[in-house]
């Protein structure tokens, strides 16, 4: 069983000043797989005070000294890959060989070497005539992490936090924080000043709330829920810091009239399924036109059939468990509140799947003749379910697919990419999926409406961390 009950805070592993015992819990097994301390109030003024002092000497690091500094930092995520992806799968039940090894734990590797290529190029500094604009770090960053993608979330802020001179605080997920803890390790290995990096484990009210509120936090960034989200925000506001907020979505997967049915089906339903449907950007609204509805069940139901569900740890199990009891009570809420309402049950379906008797497994999901209104087409599920939704006309698909509070990814699918182009460009969302295309971690990641603000990945994502300073200066 793993112990991870210290933080790390100015360069040492630390106990936590009053700290609580937290089991948790492996989702597959429903047994303890390690234990936690949930830190407090104290521990974040420690870690900040830790951070503010490093600060000082941090924000003035050379760009070849921060350059040097993640080249070491990704040699050493290269040498602990496999640590990573066990931690992923322990935590949050992953399947080690579909997912957790091929996808999760080399997702924050990716943030790494996106935030050292663009920081090679980077224009901290720009002349207009006697003006000069410069991007200088923002000062010490809170960043409170979700369970979903671990490594990914911790990586795609901590990384350009770095990059760009800034000393953080982070917060991960208490129901998923040992890879937070091998991170924190290849930091320390790759030589990261003391105080630059420091973990503080504890809950959202406590610990994240604390952090939101620092007087001595200059920018919190925060990804998770909207409701949590919104609760960021509040606390954040009394001391006017800068927020960045990576929230929830409901995203649309619009299949066009002249798109290759059978194709564009599958491929949604397999994105869909994909992390047991724990990605804040899955396509879980699949729109098609109402004279294809028919035909579009039936390839759903066969791709939804090709799916493994079981033991993370067995080669052939492409879908482990969801990661936690709570998530997985929630999502079999509102796949009973679909039937209630009327959907049809392609296939999929409360309970467990067939053959499993224990761990938070869920049942691919597939709902059909569903109505914009119902829940499980408004409310972010977190799971295996699939909402199919006939529609009449691409006007009437791009009505159905903005009418949401959300808008963070969106997927087309046409018999070209002109027009899935022409159709993505009139959806509010963030990301937009064109035919199949996969994320890029050089662009932008983040949504409109209640889906967040700001931008995470690449160079947008450094501009989170960086403040603009206008120097006025005499003519020559």
């Amino acid at each position: 069983m793993r112990d991870h009950r210290q933080h790390y805070v100015d360069g040492r592993w630390v106990d936590p000043l009053a700290g609580r015992d937290f089991d948790v819990v492996n989702p597959a097994t429903e047994q303890v797989a390690g234990r936690i301390s949930l830190g407090g109030a104290g521990d974040v003024d420690r870690a900040v005070a830790a951070a503010k002092r490093a600060f000082e000497r941090y924000s003035q690091a050379t760009r070849e000294e921060r350059i040097a500094l993640l080249e070491r930092v990704i040699a050493e995520y290269k040498s602990r890959m496999d640590d990573l992806a066990l931690a992923i799968s322990e935590e949050m039940g992953a399947p080690l060989a579909t997912v957790a090894r091929p996808m999760q734990a080399p997702s924050g590797l990716g943030h790494f070497a996106t935030a050292l290529e663009v920081l090679r190029e980077f224009e901290f500094e720009k002349d207009v005539g006697a003006l000069r604009i410069v991007r200088e770090p923002v000062g010490v960053c809170g960043l409170i992490t979700p369970w979903n993608w671990p490594a990914n979330q911790i990586a795609c802020k901590v990384a350009p936090a770095l990059a760009s001179g800034c000393t953080m605080v982070l917060k991960p997920s208490e129901l998923a924080p040992f890879s937070a803890h091998v991170i924190a390790e290849i930091l320390h290995a790759a030589g990261v000043p003391a105080g630059v990096f420091n973990l503080v484990d504890g809950d959202g009210p406590t610990v994240g709330a604390a952090i939101a509120a620092h007087p001595g936090v200059d920018m919190v960034s925060f990804t998770g829920s909207t409701r949590a989200g919104v609760l960021v925000d509040k606390a954040a506001a009394d001391t006017v810091k800068k927020v960045s907020l990576e929230l929830g979505g409901k995203s649309p997967n619009i299949i066009l009239e002249d798109a290759p049915l059978a194709k564009a089906v599958s491929h949604g339903v397999a994105v869909m399924m994909n992390n047991t449907g724990q990605s804040c950007n899955a396509p879980s609204r699949m729109l098609v036109p109402r004279k294809h509805l028919a035909e579009a069940e039936t390839i759903a139901a066969a791709a939804a059939a090709k799916v493994v569900v079981g033991d993370p740890a067995d080669p052939a199990t492409s879908m482990g468990p969801q990661a936690n009891r709570n998530q997985w009570l929630r999502a079999q809420g509102l796949i009973e509140q679909g039937v209630r309402e009327g959907a049809k049950l392609v296939c999929g379906g409360p309970g467990l799947p067939e053959g499993l008797t224990r761990g938070y497994f869920a049942r691919p999901t597939v709902f059909s003749e569903v109505t914009n209104d119902m829940a499980i087409a408004r409310e972010e599920v977190f799971g295996p379910v699939l909402a199919i939704l006939p529609y009449d006309s691409e006007e009437d698909a791009i009505r159905i697919a903005n009418d949401t509070p959300y808008g963070l990814s969106a997927y087309v699918w046409g018999g070209s990419v002109e027009h899935a182009r022409r159709v993505g460009a009139r959806i509010r969302a963030g990301n937009v999926h064109i035919n199949g295309a996969r994320l890029d971690p050089r662009g932008s990641f983040g949504g409109y409406k209640q889906s967040g603000i700001g931008r995470e990945w690449g160079a947008f994502g450094f501009e989170e961390f960086l403040e603009i300073k206008s120097v006025f200066e005499p003519a020559a």
